[in-house]
């Protein structure tokens, strides 16, 4: 439910194996081979993902759209959940070839570029969500939950700022599972990469190499820290439903209207493929 302007749906999605490619550039700097390479697979991705993957997206639109009428419950929004997880883990997994084939042309230079780019994100992320003090970090989560909800039900009143100032309060959220976790993933795919590179296990090692990477970063190897994500999940659900059962009639109007500009975005995009 948390997406950009209908508008900019379309554009980005239009534009997503570009801005992907320079998403991913930034942080391995490609040399002109691996442009070749990136550019091209992440074109045929998009058009995997058009054809297949946007018509469950129209379906799960739909579903939102009969709930969006009515209050729903935590069990109602989670549901909505599983059903797009698969999703983004086909997704994930559709990029296991790209992987696997440019993995082994990564020179030293660009994993170890790789690695300073990870390590300024996550300085960054421990600037926002693991130092200050305990008021400034969930005052900095209720804005993220504002910026994010408000594209979708417009201006929150008091009432709804009050459910989310105390969701966060009372919330399982733990900064630093979550960063423990990120560097877990971040030296995963860094000694992952390391092992890939020439003169390493052939195509078919590769090959599992990278699977298993990707579900490891799907699925985290620790069963506890498998549980708080899925805490935190329940927590957006529930957090979800008291903010829509809440919402004013304006407001569900707006979520409806919004949905339906949403389908119709994905159906355009299906239809005349771009």
């Amino acid at each position: 439910m948390v997406l950009p302007g209908c508008s900019a749906v379309k554009l980005g999605y239009s534009n997503a194996p570009e801005i992907t490619y320079w998403w991913l550039d930034s942080y391995l700097d490609f040399n002109s081979a691996q442009t070749t390479q990136v550019r091209a697979d992440l074109n045929t991705l998009q058009a995997w993902h058009r054809q297949n993957e946007l018509p469950a997206y129209v379906t799960i639109l739909g579903k939102l759209q009969r709930l969006a009428a009515n209050n729903v419950t935590p069990a109602q929004l989670c549901e909505v959940y599983t059903d797009v997880m698969p999703r983004y883990q086909k997704l994930v997994y559709e990029l296991a070839p790209t992987i696997v084939a440019v993995a082994p042309t990564l020179q030293a230079d660009q994993i170890d570029h790789l690695a300073r780019q990870l390590e300024k994100r996550s300085v960054k992320w421990r600037e926002e969500w693991v130092d200050g003090t305990l008021d400034e970090r969930n005052a900095r989560r209720v804005k993220q939950w504002v910026d994010r909800v408000e594209l979708i039900y417009g201006r929150l009143d008091e009432p709804q700022l009050a459910v989310l100032r105390a969701s966060v309060t009372a919330s399982v959220f733990d900064a630093a599972i979550t960063y423990n976790e990120s560097q877990r993933r971040h030296q995963d795919a860094l000694q992952t990469l390391r092992q890939l590179q020439p003169g390493m296990p052939g195509v078919a090692r590769a090959k599992t190499e990278v699977h298993d990477l990707l579900s490891r970063a799907m699925n985290a190897p620790d069963p506890a820290t498998r549980s708080y994500i899925e805490k935190i999940a329940q927590e957006n659900c529930a957090t979800l439903a008291k903010l829509h059962n809440s919402a004013t009639p304006a407001q569900r109007l707006k979520v409806l209207e919004t949905l339906k500009d949403y389908e119709a975005d994905a159906r355009t995009l299906m239809a005349t493929g771009r």
